[in-house]
């Protein structure tokens, strides 16, 4: 038996495929634990695993800075983006450190988890502590550094290389910064600087693992063996907690629509007011989640019809293996839930990586998108008749469902963090791969 650290942020779209994971690795007869955030530690622990909360590292900081409606609205912009990672994650670079120093005192591991926002471990303790450290990343794009193309794997055209070349020179000078806070944190236990970007110090690591497959990455050609696509790893509600009764008493002569900006959110409700307005009354049952931190009576919806319901949150366990069409911002968690049941979807998308997961599905065929500014109740309607009229969105989603499903997800996660175990590769981080 092995023990492996999860490091993890709070957030739904980060903790559940590491739950699932976690999960896995203790049915091998592995011991799991977790460094997170405390709010979502009950959870964990109800689900048999031990959880070091956040100490030094000031948790409501990082909820002041992701519920901001003012940081949302500008993060289209990548230098806004910028800024929000630099109060996000540098901010408290130094409290994840001193937290982490005391837990791997108090609960020395063999391997690291790590997703790739939680820094640490591949930027310090690897070295530091001489500890394998596994990634894991929740994006539907491997974001490592290419030859052609220096942010994340892109449409393969010459546009999209142009752009992602010019993006990467200002993802460097704006990283600048980032790199500075670390070399600090590395000083402290007599590390040498970092000579390369964080994100490149992440792919030095000697397990990177993606909840992807190679068919929706492009068919990207130029990785280091060192990465692995393991297909979907989903887990979102305990595995004893049952279905809501009101599910089961939706009919299905009619298709199911649902609807959802996401598990948490701070911007206006666009896509919720767009669909209750647009779905009303038609030949459909709409369910509608406005995430566990809005009250549905606050969002300003208007008159909701008779065929559609408003519920802060539902299991997409539990309900997209029974819906027709999913209408959603473009979320990763969201995306890769709604193939792994084989749902077309129409897409909105708002910030973060949004974008750029939308274009994959629409590149798939398995989807529509809407653009923000767009999103009127017509074009929401039109979208969501024209996917449920074309069978062609259905069918691909239902081809990358079948293509997800051979990957294996977290019993392949697991098989890989046991060979790393097993084999305890060593790297040299002042050679590395790149």
């Amino acid at each position: 038996m092995a023990k492996f650290l999860i490091t993890v942020w709070p957030f739904a779209g980060h903790y559940f495929p590491m739950t699932a994971i976690a999960h896995e690795l203790r049915a091998h007869g592995h011991d799991v634990a977790f460094y997170t955030g405390a709010k979502i530690c009950p959870t964990l622990e109800g689900e048999g695993f031990t959880c070091f909360p956040f100490r030094q590292l000031d948790e409501q900081h990082v909820a002041d800075v992701l519920d901001n409606r003012t940081t949302f609205a500008s993060m289209r912009h990548p230098l806004n983006t910028r800024n929000v990672m630099r109060r996000w994650i540098v901010e408290t670079f130094p409290g994840q450190i001193a937290d982490l120093a005391q837990v791997l005192k108090q609960w020395p591991p063999d391997v690291i988890l790590s997703e790739t926002s939680m820094w640490s471990p591949a930027a310090v303790f690897h070295e530091s502590h001489k500890l394998p450290v596994a990634v894991f990343s929740n994006t539907l794009g491997c974001t490592l550094p290419r030859t052609h193309a220096r942010k994340g794997a892109v449409r393969p055209t010459w546009g999209g290389r142009l752009r992602s070349r010019i993006l990467g020179v200002a993802n460097d000078f704006a990283g600048a910064p980032f790199r500075n806070a670390i070399n600090q944190a590395r000083q402290k236990y007599s590390l040498p600087p970092l000579a390369v970007s964080i994100n490149e110090q992440l792919g030095r690591m000697p397990l990177y693992m993606l909840q992807s497959v190679p068919e929706f990455d492009y068919q990207r050609q130029d990785l280091p063996s060192s990465v692995h696509y393991i297909g979907p790893c989903v887990w979102n509600k305990p595995q004893t907690e049952p279905a809501p009764s009101w599910l089961g008493e939706v009919p299905h002569d009619q298709p199911w629509v649902h609807v959802s900006e996401g598990t948490i959110n701070s911007q206006q409700p666009i896509v919720l007011r767009a669909a209750a307005q647009g779905l009303a009354n038609l030949p459909m049952h709409v369910i509608m989640t406005t995430g566990g931190n809005r009250d549905p009576e606050s969002l300003g919806l208007g008159v909701i019809a008779p065929n559609v319901r408003v519920v802060r949150w539902v299991a997409h366990s539990d309900l997209l293996p029974q819906t027709d069409v999913f209408i959603t911002t473009g979320g990763s968690g969201q995306v890769i839930t709604a193939l792994q049941y084989g749902v077309p979807m129409v897409l909105i998308p708002t910030e973060w990586d949004k974008p750029a997961n939308t274009q994959r599905v629409v590149d798939a065929g398995a989807g529509v998108r809407v653009n923000p500014s767009q999103c009127t109740p017509e074009r929401l309607r039109e979208a969501v008749e024209h996917v449920l009229k074309d069978p062609s969105f259905r069918q691909n989603a239902q081809r990358l469902q079948g293509i997800m499903a051979q990957y294996g997800g977290p019993r392949r996660a697991t098989e890989l963090l046991e060979q790393l175990l097993a084999h305890q590769p060593t790297i040299s981080i002042a050679e590395g791969t790149y």
